[in-house]
């Protein structure tokens, strides 16, 4: 059987650019495209391109190979727009802006990495649209387009023919999401193994919400009372028992855990819980209630809750989008 044409993917390469905002979704979308064509299915076809082709050096001084514009009247699925120091200072008269402009009408979709959302606002793509971006630009970015909806706090988003992300590793997220729209889940779920991404993060969640951004306390009681919360996430975590447990007053234990952790005892033992709710929902086929019950949330509608809340859907619809089945 032969495989239908592949989808062309463009890649709009800027000098200084970020190189994960670049590098992320292409192997997406390459990993997207060995599956896809294994199975008889349209791939993609991929392309980094640039106003300045040859050797272009990014942020972190790698050196990379770009094309030549192609004409922007050419047929494209998808244009990527990565973000980065030069993104954000390529200006509206620039070839790459213009370039942007006309060959926007003839994509299927946009989509804008982090600061990348810069080079869409430029090119005039942004006026009326919601659009997300690093949450360090999100008020520069409000500032230079007023007529653009600035979300300040999504992981991703999609707003008719326009994708953006948040920053620098989101954009993995976004072309997940973009290739499960394409093919399937399981296809995004079978690429997402194969960059040894622990989860896919749901547009939804927080740019604020990633787990590894918990910093750790300074001073050994506030050390041992995370390592009790990362250990048994549904354990009797509530200040007084933590406080008393290394050697503090529940008052000063709760003024010193905010002051190194960045957040009150409370809500980094809901954050917890919530990343082993997620582990659990993701990977084992306990109900909802066993796993409420097991993670500490108490009742199935508490986690249902606090699900919404932080990441802006239940826990069986993300059980359904983010279930890894054994023979995936």
């Amino acid at each position: 059987m032969t495989a239908p044409p592949p989808r062309t993917v463009i890649f709009l390469a800027v000098p200084d650019l970020q190189i994960l905002d670049l590098a992320g979704p292409m192997e997406v979308f390459h990993g997207a495209d060995r599956v896809a064509r294994s199975q008889s299915r349209a791939g993609y076809d991929l392309a980094v391109v640039s106003a300045s082709p040859g050797r272009l050096m990014t942020s972190g001084g790698l050196g990379i190979h770009a094309e030549a514009l192609p004409d922007p009247a050419t047929p494209i699925d998808t244009l990527v727009l990565p973000g980065g120091d030069g993104a954000r200072a390529t200006p509206t008269d620039s070839a790459a802006v213009s370039w942007i402009r006309q060959a926007a009408p003839h994509a299927r979709r946009i989509a804008t990495v982090c600061t990348g959302s810069f080079l869409a606002g430029r090119a005039g793509l942004l006026d009326g649209r919601r659009v997300a971006t690093h949450w360090q630009r999100t008020g520069m970015l409000q500032s230079e387009f007023p007529t653009a909806e600035v979300d300040p706090d999504r992981l991703y988003l999609q707003d008719g023919d326009l994708w953006s992300s948040g920053g620098v590793t989101a954009g993995i997220d976004l072309a997940l999401a973009m290739v499960e729209q394409d093919h399937s889940a399981e296809t995004a779920q079978l690429v997402a193994r194969h960059l040894v991404l622990s989860w896919r993060r749901p547009g939804g969640q927080s740019q604020y919400a990633v787990p590894t951004w918990a910093p750790r306390g300074r001073t050994p009681p506030i050390v041992r009372a995370q390592n009790l919360i990362d250990a048994d996430p549904g354990g009797d975590h509530r200040a007084a028992v933590l406080a008393a447990t290394v050697g503090m007053s529940e008052r000063h234990f709760a003024r010193v855990f905010s002051a190194e952790v960045g957040e009150p005892p409370a809500r980094y033992v809901e954050a917890t819980r919530m990343q082993a709710a997620r582990t659990l929902l993701e990977t084992d086929d306990q109900t909802v209630t066993a796993i409420a019950a097991r993670c500490g949330f108490g009742t199935a509608e508490t986690m249902r809750r606090t699900f919404i809340r932080r990441l802006g859907v239940p826990p069986d619809r993300y059980r359904e989008r983010f279930h890894l089945t054994r023979s995936s």
